[in-house]
C-alpha cells in the first residue's frame, strides 16, 4: 500500500510510523521546515506527494485544510482514498469532501492523545468512504467508530467530546496554577488524580498539552461551543474553555510584551478596520497630547463620580506593561490623576492611563511622556473617600474592558481588544495595514487616480 501524507507535525510523524510498521510506503509533504519523520520520501510538491498514491492522509491545521485540499485535488487518482484528519469545523470539512469528491471522502475524528497512544489512537469516522477509511485504521490498531453518515458528522462527534475534554483541561490548569499559587500544588494534584482515571500522567498531559497547543484547542473548543448554541444547549463552560485556552495562548510575560510590541507599530484605525469596527471607545474619549501612542495590558479600576482612592490603591499592584483603565463613570468636574500618581504609576512600569472622568496636569504629563486618554481636563482634585473595585469588568466609552485585555491608543482614539483574540487580531490588523500603505503608495507614484 502506497500512502501520501500532509503534513508532517507531531502527529503526522507518529501515524507515519504507523503505516510503516505495517510494511507500507509513505511519501509526505509539508512546505514547513519540519523534520522528516525516518522512513518517509520527502516530496517537495503537493502534486508530486500524491502521485500514485492509494491512499491520502492529510493532517493540517483547520485553517489549511480547504487550501491543502485544493492543491492535490486536481493530481488524485481514480480509487484514491482521501482520508481528512484535520482538526476543523464541520462546514469545513463539508468543502474538503466537495473539493476532492465525495466518493472517495472520509472525515476521521481522533477522540484520544496521539502522542500517547500514536496510530492507534481512537477514531470516529463519518462520509463516503468511511468504510475503507475504516479499514485502514483497523490495521493501524486503532478501535474505530464507522458511523457512516456526511462529511462532518465525524467532525460533530469530536467537537461534542471537546465540549468536555477543552474545559476539563482548562480547569486542570486553573487549579493547578492556583495550586502553585498557594504552595499547595502537589495537594491540588492528589485531588484532582483521585477523580481522574489517567491518573497523575494524565493529569499532567493534560495540562502540558492545554498550555501547548492552547491557540489551536481554543479554537477547536470555540467551534464546539458555537455548536452548543445551534443546539440550544447552555454552551457557559464551553464558551470559558475557549476563553481560557486563547487567553493561555497570549503566553508568557515575555510573550505579552512582544505581543504588545507588535501592536505598536499599528494604527488604531487599522486595528478597528481588522476587529469590523468593534471595540473602540467614544469620540468623548482622547489623547491628551498630540503624539500620545500607548499598548498595554488592562489593569481596570471602577471609581465613584470625581473620587480616586481605589486608583490610589490600584497603582501599589501596578506590574510593567499595565494599562491604567479607569471607570470614572463619565463624571468630568473632578480629576482623577494628575502628574505625582502618573509618576508613580510610570516607575512602577504603566504604560499609559485611560478614563472615563477628567485628567489634569496635560503639560507635565507630556514632559514626563506619561500617554493619557480621557473624556475632560479638569484642574480641580479628587474626593478620597471611596469605595470602588480593582481588576472587575469596567465601562470605558461604551466599551466593556475586562481585567488583562489589550488596550491600543493613539492620536484617534482608543480600541480594546479581547486578550484571548488579541493573536488572531494581530495579523488581519497587519494585513490592512499594509493594504493602506501599498494604495497610499499607488496614489503618490500615480499609478490609481
Amino acid at each position: 500500500m502506497h500512502v501520501a501524507m500532509i503534513g508532517l507535525g507531531e502527529a503526522g510523524t507518529l501515524y507515519a510510523k504507523g503505516l510503516l510498521g505495517l510494511g507500507w510506503t509513505v511519501a509526505g509533504f509539508d512546505p514547513a521546515p519540519v523534520t522528516t519523520p525516518e522512513g518517509v520520501e520527502r516530496k517537495t510538491t503537493a502534486q508530486e506527494v500524491v502521485e500514485n498514491a492509494e491512499v491520502v492522509l492529510c493532517l493540517v491545521g483547520g485553517r489549511a485544510a480547504v487550501p491543502a485540499a485544493t492543491s492535490v485535488a486536481g493530481y488524485l487518482g481514480e480509487r484514491t482514498l482521501f482520508i481528512d484528519m484535520n482538526s476543523a469545523a464541520p462546514e469545513i470539512k463539508t468543502t474538503v469532501a466537495a473539493v476532492v469528491g465525495e466518493a472517495r471522502y472520509a472525515d476521521v475524528a481522533v477522540t484520544g492523545s496521539v502522542p500517547e497512544h500514536g496510530a492507534a489512537t481512537p477514531v470516529v469516522i463519518s462520509g463516503a468512504a468511511s468504510a475503507p477509511a475504516a479499514e485502514v485504521f483497523a490495521a493501524l490498531g486503532a478501535p474505530v467508530e464507522d458511523i457512516g453518515g456526511l462529511p462532518g458528522d465525524a467532525a460533530r462527534r469530536k467537537l461534542l467530546r471537546s465540549s468536555f475534554m477543552k474545559g476539563l483541561g482548562a480547569l486542570i490548569v486553573e487549579t493547578l496554577d492556583a495550586g502553585e499559587a498557594m504552595g499547595a500544588r502537589d495537594w491540588a494534584l492528589e485531588q484532582l488524580v483521585a477523580e481522574h482515571a489517567g491518573g497523575a500522567a494524565g493529569v499532567e498531559r493534560l495540562y502540558a498539552g492545554t498550555l501547548k497547543h492552547a491557540e489551536r484547542r481554543g479554537h477547536e473548543a470555540e467551534e464546539a461551543a458555537a455548536m452548543l448554541d445551534e443546539l440550544g444547549v447552555r454552551s457557559v463552560m464551553s464558551h470559558a474553555a475557549a476563553a481560557s485556552h486563547l487567553l493561555a495562548a497570549v503566553g508568557t510575560a515575555a510573550d505579552r510584551a512582544e505581543l504588545a510590541e507588535a501592536y505598536a507599530h499599528i494604527p488604531v484605525a487599522n486595528i478597528g478596520d481588522a476587529r469590523d469596527r468593534m471595540g473602540m471607545t467614544d469620540a468623548g474619549i482622547r489623547a491628551l497630547w498630540t503624539g500620545a501612542k500607548a499598548v498595554g495590558w488592562a489593569r481596570t479600576v471602577w471609581v465613584p463620580p470625581g473620587d480616586n482612592k481605589l486608583l490610589h490603591a490600584a497603582l501599589e499592584k501596578v506590574q510593567p506593561g499595565d494599562f491604567l483603565t479607569v471607570n470614572g463613570q463619565g463624571h468630568t468636574d473632578r480629576a482623577l490623576l494628575g502628574e505625582l500618581m502618573a509618576e508613580k504609576a510610570r516607575k512602577r512600569g504603566a504604560v499609559g492611563i485611560v478614563a472615563d472622568g477628567a485628567l489634569r496636569d496635560v503639560r507635565d504629563l507630556e514632559e514626563m511622556g506619561f500617554p493619557a486618554w480621557a473624556r475632560a481636563v479638569n484642574p480641580a482634585g479628587p474626593y478620597k473617600n471611596g469605595p470602588g473595585q480593582i481588576d472587575v469588568p469596567v465601562a470605558i466609552g461604551g466599551v466593556v474592558v475586562a481585567p488583562g485585555d489589550l488596550i491600543v491608543a493613539d492620536d484617534d482614539g482608543v480600541i480594546v481588544v479581547p486578550a484571548a483574540e488579541a493573536r488572531q487580531t494581530l495579523p488581519r490588523a497587519l494585513a490592512i495595514q499594509e493594504d493602506e500603505a501599498n494604495r497610499r503608495r499607488a496614489l503618490l507614484e500615480g499609478s490609481i487616480a
